[in-house]
């Protein structure tokens, strides 16, 4: 496959906006902790503890995210210097490595969706128990 410079410049905006997701879910999570931290305080319960626990799971992932998809943004930048110098078979080599971690940080994406979807799955029990 013969890669020209638009075609790693095409993974740019992709891996900018994942990156604002991947942050805003982070931030989410962070005010989450810091609420349920107070909440601790206040009265400590093992119901708290153990949201703290799955949160610090989910905290993880999303650090991880995060790492994969700048190792995918950083590869597809050598990438184009690869092009740029005319090391075509390096370039390409490096282009899938980044595709690859591209592909990781998205699967790390869903599972933590998946973990996010089932606590509040969790949470609505609860209430309609109620």
């Amino acid at each position: 496959m013969n890669l020209s410079l638009s075609i790693p410049a095409l993974l740019f905006p992709a891996i900018s906006l994942t990156m604002l997701a991947y942050n805003a879910r982070y931030l989410a999570i962070a005010a989450l902790i810091r609420n349920l931290h107070a909440k601790y305080e206040e009265n400590p319960s093992d119901k708290v503890r153990i949201q703290v626990q799955k949160l610090r799971k989910r905290l993880t992932i999303i650090k991880n995210m995060q790492a994969v998809a700048i190792l995918s943004f950083l590869l597809a930048v050598i990438t184009m210097f690869l092009i740029y110098i005319e090391l075509n078979f390096w370039a390409n080599l490096v282009f899938g490595i980044s595709l690859l971690a591209l592909m990781i940080s998205l699967i790390l994406s869903l599972i933590e969706v998946q973990l996010s979807t089932k606590a509040l799955s969790i949470q609505l029990e609860s209430i309609e128990k109620k």
